[in-house]
């Protein structure tokens, strides 16, 4: 075991890492302590900021940040794969020639700090072929960093309907493919992982393709561990709006059923080809779900599926993943299927049931504005709770990375 206890800060604060070695289990400590001086009395007084004693299992490698800023031949702007809320993410080439993922949390956030903890946490722990891999960590002095492995084809959220040259064509079985290996991937987190894991914030952007456009389940920032004998836990509220179980963004009631709901509005999205909102759109267009159920109504499912299909897919299958994603995303987190159901449905094991009451859709809750050329704004409602109406909205011009976070 390893046992490393790291000292980051401000200037004027001491920066080491020691360790033990003492078996298999590693055990991260982390502290920081801002140092301020009483000139008059000579006097030093010291506030600890954070603290954290994370069991670490499985072969996490630590690296120095001389090695990954050579990796990445500095932090080059050539090298960055992408980036999100709490840092960037660079293409790394190690000295043994293989390539990874460096997520560079920012220095400058603490919340990005807890995120890293937390996804340092979570995801050394599991191993499952539709996530992420995780080969290591690096805590050297003010820098925060994860390794994962290097995935090619980035993420859904850019190749299927982002502006990426990347050429790949989406053929109606490679849909299909991804969509179950998602559910997989929920099912392993939900029902195999103890205690059960609820990732938070699935979505596009966080599903990565590798070469055989097989999906991974990508950050786990978010993630919250569930303990089996709870019905639902009282959290903040994270996540990204669009997503969001109206259950969780409204009372802040968390269970598993949050991510499969958000794994709905991802099924209709690879469906239709199309994001879950789009404020370019006529206001009765413009959110997917909503447009989704109307059609499901009218019998008119066939209209939203992606034309660039042509006529390169299963007719009656798309429809039957459409019925899939509006029972994900029902009102009731209690009627809304597991993750191990869906995968079944998706698989053809089991079939769709024809019940399909109306979905749960955030502008049930939700004062909606929309403006011709401005983004979607979002303003609360006199009736909604007070949950949500102590949380900050906050909303940016792209679709889907409007990140709805408790206020602090």
């Amino acid at each position: 075991m390893g046992c490393f206890s790291v000292f980051w800060g401000k200037k004027n604060s001491r920066s080491q890492i020691v360790q033990h070695d003492q078996g298999k289990l590693l055990h991260f400590r982390f502290y920081t302590y801002c140092y301020s001086s009483e000139a008059s009395q000579n006097l030093t007084v010291a506030h600890s900021i954070l603290f954290a004693d994370i069991p670490i299992t499985g072969a996490v490698t630590i690296y120095s940040s001389k090695e990954l800023r050579k990796a990445t031949r500095n932090f080059c702007p050539g090298n960055k794969l992408g980036q999100g809320s709490f840092g960037h993410v660079y293409l790394g080439k190690l000295k043994n020639g293989e390539k990874v993922a460096i997520k560079v949390l920012s220095s400058e956030s603490r919340q990005g700090t807890k995120e890293f903890l937390n996804e340092l946490s979570v995801i050394s722990n599991i191993t499952h072929h539709n996530l992420v891999k995780l080969h290591g960590c690096c805590v050297d002095g003010g820098q925060k960093m994860l390794v994962y492995n290097y995935v090619e084809n980035n993420s859904l959220a850019q190749t299927l309907f982002g502006n990426s040259r990347s050429g790949i064509v989406f053929d109606w079985r490679t849909r299909v493919k991804i969509c179950i290996g998602v559910a997989n991937g929920l099912t392993y987190l939900h029902e195999e992982v103890r205690p059960p894991i609820v990732h938070r914030d699935i979505k596009a952007s966080n599903i990565l393709l590798d070469r055989n456009l097989s999906p991974k389940i990508a950050d786990f920032g978010l993630a919250k561990f569930f303990p089996g004998n709870m019905t639902h836990i009282s959290t903040r509220v994270a996540g990204t709006l669009g997503y969001l179980a109206p259950e969780y963004a409204i009372r802040g009631q968390l269970t598993k059923k949050a991510d499969v709901y958000s794994f709905g509005v991802l099924l209709l999205e690879i469906v239709s080809g199309r994001c879950h909102t789009d404020p370019r759109l006529p206001l009765d267009e413009q959110f997917l779900l909503e447009k989704v159920w109307t059609l499901y109504e009218s019998g008119d499912l066939d209209s939203i599926i992606d034309r660039t299909l042509k006529r390169d897919f299963d007719t009656e299958g798309a429809r039957r993943l459409l019925k899939i994603g509006l029972m994900c995303t029902q009102d009731s987190p209690k009627i809304r299927p597991s993750m191990s159901m869906v995968a079944k449905m998706l698989k053809g094991d089991c079939a769709v049931g024809d019940k399909i009451m109306r979905p749960g859709l955030i502008t049930d809750v939700m004062d909606l504005k929309v403006r011709t050329v401005e983004p979607v704004q979002f303003s609360l409602s006199p009736s909604m709770s007070p949950a949500l109406s102590n949380s900050l909205l906050s909303t940016v011009a792209v679709a889907g990375s409007t990140v709805v976070e408790e206020s602090l």
